[in-house]
Protein backbone atom coordinates (compact mmCIF):
# COMPACT_ATOMS: atom_id res chain seq x y z
CA UNK A 1 0.00 0.00 0.00
CA UNK A 2 1.23 3.30 -1.03
CA UNK A 3 1.96 5.81 1.92
CA UNK A 4 3.10 9.30 2.15
CA UNK A 5 3.41 12.04 5.14
CA UNK A 6 3.41 15.72 4.90
CA UNK A 7 6.45 17.80 6.48
CA UNK A 8 4.80 21.39 7.48
CA UNK A 9 6.59 23.42 9.96
CA UNK A 10 5.61 26.27 12.68
CA UNK A 11 7.59 28.73 10.39
CA UNK A 12 9.76 29.40 7.86
CA UNK A 13 13.64 28.42 8.07
CA UNK A 14 12.70 25.86 10.71
CA UNK A 15 14.61 23.05 9.30
CA UNK A 16 11.80 21.33 7.18
CA UNK A 17 14.62 20.66 4.08
CA UNK A 18 16.81 19.50 6.47
CA UNK A 19 14.27 17.04 8.44
CA UNK A 20 13.03 15.46 5.25
CA UNK A 21 16.24 14.99 4.36
CA UNK A 22 17.10 12.84 7.24
CA UNK A 23 13.95 11.24 7.26
CA UNK A 24 13.76 9.91 3.48
CA UNK A 25 17.87 8.62 4.15
CA UNK A 26 16.09 7.20 7.35
CA UNK A 27 13.81 5.36 5.22
CA UNK A 28 15.89 4.27 2.68
CA UNK A 29 18.41 2.58 5.06
CA UNK A 30 15.60 0.82 6.55
CA UNK A 31 14.81 -1.06 3.42
CA UNK A 32 11.83 1.69 1.96
CA UNK A 33 11.42 2.32 -1.27
CA UNK A 34 11.14 6.55 -0.39
CA UNK A 35 10.77 9.71 -2.46
CA UNK A 36 10.44 13.82 -1.94
CA UNK A 37 8.01 15.96 -3.19
CA UNK A 38 7.71 19.86 -2.25
CA UNK A 39 4.82 21.27 -4.28
CA UNK A 40 6.27 24.64 -4.23
CA UNK A 41 9.62 26.21 -3.80
CA UNK A 42 10.69 29.66 -3.97
CA UNK A 43 14.10 31.03 -3.56
CA UNK A 44 15.84 28.56 -6.00
CA UNK A 45 19.13 29.58 -7.41
CA UNK A 46 20.35 30.00 -10.79
CA UNK A 47 23.80 27.76 -12.11
CA UNK A 48 24.62 27.33 -14.80
CA UNK A 49 22.11 29.40 -16.68
CA UNK A 50 19.67 27.06 -14.78
CA UNK A 51 17.07 27.49 -12.21
CA UNK A 52 17.66 24.71 -9.53
CA UNK A 53 15.57 23.79 -7.04
CA UNK A 54 17.79 24.24 -4.13
CA UNK A 55 16.10 22.25 -1.49
CA UNK A 56 15.13 18.98 -3.77
CA UNK A 57 18.87 18.94 -4.42
CA UNK A 58 19.89 19.01 -0.87
CA UNK A 59 17.06 16.12 -0.25
CA UNK A 60 18.64 14.08 -2.83
CA UNK A 61 22.39 14.48 -2.26
CA UNK A 62 21.63 13.56 1.66
CA UNK A 63 19.32 10.50 0.75
CA UNK A 64 21.19 9.32 -2.54
CA UNK A 65 17.61 9.68 -4.37
CA UNK A 66 18.55 8.68 -7.85
CA UNK A 67 15.65 11.41 -9.29
CA UNK A 68 16.19 14.92 -11.37
CA UNK A 69 15.29 17.77 -8.14
CA UNK A 70 13.26 19.30 -11.07
CA UNK A 71 11.29 16.71 -11.43
CA UNK A 72 10.26 16.70 -7.52
CA UNK A 73 8.94 20.10 -7.63
CA UNK A 74 5.63 21.27 -8.90
CA UNK A 75 6.63 25.13 -9.05
CA UNK A 76 10.21 26.74 -8.35
CA UNK A 77 10.38 30.14 -8.55
CA UNK A 78 13.93 32.25 -8.50
CA UNK A 79 12.43 35.26 -6.08
CA UNK A 80 12.71 34.67 -2.34
CA UNK A 81 9.58 35.59 -1.13
CA UNK A 82 6.26 33.59 -0.04
CA UNK A 83 4.79 31.80 -3.22
CA UNK A 84 2.10 33.62 -4.00
CA UNK A 85 4.01 36.74 -4.02
CA UNK A 86 6.76 35.03 -6.12
CA UNK A 87 4.03 33.36 -8.33
CA UNK A 88 2.89 37.35 -9.05
CA UNK A 89 6.07 38.82 -9.87
CA UNK A 90 7.15 35.92 -11.98
CA UNK A 91 4.02 35.85 -13.91
CA UNK A 92 3.10 32.06 -13.10
CA UNK A 93 -0.11 30.82 -12.34
CA UNK A 94 -0.16 27.93 -9.49
CA UNK A 95 -2.49 25.02 -9.83
CA UNK A 96 -3.98 22.63 -7.30
CA UNK A 97 -4.65 20.14 -9.81
CA UNK A 98 -1.08 20.21 -10.93
CA UNK A 99 0.00 19.79 -7.93
CA UNK A 100 -2.04 16.90 -7.08
CA UNK A 101 -0.97 15.39 -10.75
CA UNK A 102 2.56 15.71 -10.08
CA UNK A 103 2.02 14.08 -6.52
CA UNK A 104 0.43 10.96 -8.14
CA UNK A 105 2.93 10.65 -10.20
CA UNK A 106 5.73 10.27 -7.87
CA UNK A 107 3.39 8.41 -5.25
CA UNK A 108 3.15 5.77 -8.14
CA UNK A 109 7.06 5.28 -8.48
CA UNK A 110 7.83 5.14 -4.47
CA UNK A 111 5.98 2.81 -1.43
CA UNK A 112 6.54 5.66 0.77
CA UNK A 113 6.72 9.65 -0.65
CA UNK A 114 8.09 12.73 2.24
CA UNK A 115 5.97 15.86 1.12
CA UNK A 116 7.70 18.74 2.20
CA UNK A 117 5.71 22.44 2.60
CA UNK A 118 6.94 25.41 2.53
CA UNK A 119 7.17 28.00 5.19
CA UNK A 120 4.53 27.93 7.51
CA UNK A 121 1.63 26.34 7.82
CA UNK A 122 -0.49 29.29 7.41
CA UNK A 123 1.42 29.86 3.97
CA UNK A 124 -0.16 31.56 1.21
CA UNK A 125 0.10 29.39 -2.27
CA UNK A 126 -2.32 31.77 -4.24
CA UNK A 127 -4.02 35.08 -3.87
CA UNK A 128 -5.91 35.16 -7.35
CA UNK A 129 -9.18 36.26 -7.01
CA UNK A 130 -11.00 32.95 -8.19
CA UNK A 131 -7.68 30.64 -7.13
CA UNK A 132 -6.94 31.32 -3.79
CA UNK A 133 -4.73 28.61 -2.04
CA UNK A 134 -2.80 27.87 1.17
CA UNK A 135 -0.36 25.14 2.61
CA UNK A 136 -3.60 23.94 4.10
CA UNK A 137 -5.14 23.42 0.78
CA UNK A 138 -2.37 21.48 -0.34
CA UNK A 139 -2.07 19.09 2.47
CA UNK A 140 -5.88 18.81 2.14
CA UNK A 141 -6.10 17.92 -1.08
CA UNK A 142 -3.54 15.14 -1.11
CA UNK A 143 -5.11 13.83 2.39
CA UNK A 144 -2.06 13.26 4.16
CA UNK A 145 -1.60 13.54 7.46
CA UNK A 146 0.91 16.19 8.81
CA UNK A 147 4.74 15.57 11.03
CA UNK A 148 5.04 19.56 12.61
CA UNK A 149 8.42 20.61 12.82
CA UNK A 150 8.78 23.07 15.23
CA UNK A 151 12.03 24.67 16.86
CA UNK A 152 13.81 23.98 20.49
CA UNK A 153 14.34 27.48 21.62
CA UNK A 154 12.66 29.88 23.52
CA UNK A 155 9.03 30.50 21.69
CA UNK A 156 8.32 27.34 20.58
CA UNK A 157 5.70 26.73 22.83
CA UNK A 158 3.66 29.16 21.41
CA UNK A 159 4.43 28.38 17.71
CA UNK A 160 3.54 25.00 18.01
CA UNK A 161 0.61 24.98 19.56
CA UNK A 162 -1.19 28.14 17.34
CA UNK A 163 0.26 25.83 14.82
CA UNK A 164 -1.53 22.90 16.09
CA UNK A 165 -4.57 24.48 16.73
CA UNK A 166 -5.05 25.87 13.30
CA UNK A 167 -4.39 22.45 12.02
CA UNK A 168 -7.40 20.85 13.80
CA UNK A 169 -9.23 23.57 13.15
CA UNK A 170 -9.74 22.67 9.61
CA UNK A 171 -9.54 18.77 10.39
CA UNK A 172 -5.70 18.12 9.30
CA UNK A 173 -4.46 15.59 11.62
CA UNK A 174 -0.47 16.19 13.28
CA UNK A 175 0.50 12.53 13.20
CA UNK A 176 3.36 13.75 15.43
CA UNK A 177 5.66 16.83 16.13
CA UNK A 178 9.82 16.87 15.31
CA UNK A 179 11.73 19.35 17.77
CA UNK A 180 14.54 20.35 15.60
CA UNK A 181 17.90 22.32 17.31
CA UNK A 182 17.41 20.39 19.88
CA UNK A 183 19.92 20.34 22.98
CA UNK A 184 19.85 17.13 25.33
CA UNK A 185 21.46 19.38 27.77
CA UNK A 186 19.26 22.18 27.62
CA UNK A 187 17.35 22.19 30.47
CA UNK A 188 14.77 24.68 28.52
CA UNK A 189 14.42 22.46 25.64
CA UNK A 190 13.84 19.13 27.79
CA UNK A 191 11.07 21.99 29.47
CA UNK A 192 9.84 23.18 25.88
CA UNK A 193 9.48 19.60 25.09
CA UNK A 194 7.51 18.51 28.17
CA UNK A 195 5.13 21.63 27.48
CA UNK A 196 4.22 21.03 23.91
CA UNK A 197 3.35 17.64 24.22
CA UNK A 198 1.24 18.06 27.47
CA UNK A 199 -0.24 21.55 25.91
CA UNK A 200 -1.42 19.76 22.26
CA UNK A 201 -1.93 16.12 23.18
CA UNK A 202 0.68 15.35 20.53
CA UNK A 203 3.60 12.81 21.07
CA UNK A 204 6.94 14.55 19.88
CA UNK A 205 8.46 11.95 18.05
CA UNK A 206 11.91 12.31 17.93
CA UNK A 207 14.73 15.09 18.72
CA UNK A 208 16.97 16.61 15.79
CA UNK A 209 20.05 18.14 16.85
CA UNK A 210 22.22 21.04 15.22
CA UNK A 211 24.09 19.64 12.33
CA UNK A 212 22.56 15.41 12.97
CA UNK A 213 23.18 13.07 10.39
CA UNK A 214 20.94 10.51 11.05
CA UNK A 215 17.34 10.65 12.65
CA UNK A 216 15.54 8.22 14.62
CA UNK A 217 12.09 7.22 15.08
CA UNK A 218 10.83 4.34 16.24
CA UNK A 219 9.60 2.22 13.28
CA UNK A 220 6.04 1.41 14.37
CA UNK A 221 5.27 5.04 14.00
CA UNK A 222 5.08 5.03 9.93
CA UNK A 223 3.23 1.70 10.23
CA UNK A 224 0.04 3.46 11.51
CA UNK A 225 -0.12 6.09 8.56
Amino acid sequence: MKKAIFIAGTSTDIGKTFVSALLVKYMIDNNINTGYFKPVLSGAQIINNELVAGDAQYVCNIAKIKAQPKDLVSYTFKTAVSPHLASQIEKKSISLDKIKTDFNNLQSKYDFLVVEGCGGIVCPISVEKNNKIFLTDIIRSLNLDVILVVSSLLGTINSTVLSVEYAKKLKINIKGIIMNFYDKNNFMHKDNKKQIEYLTGISVITMVEKNAKEIFIQKNFFKEI
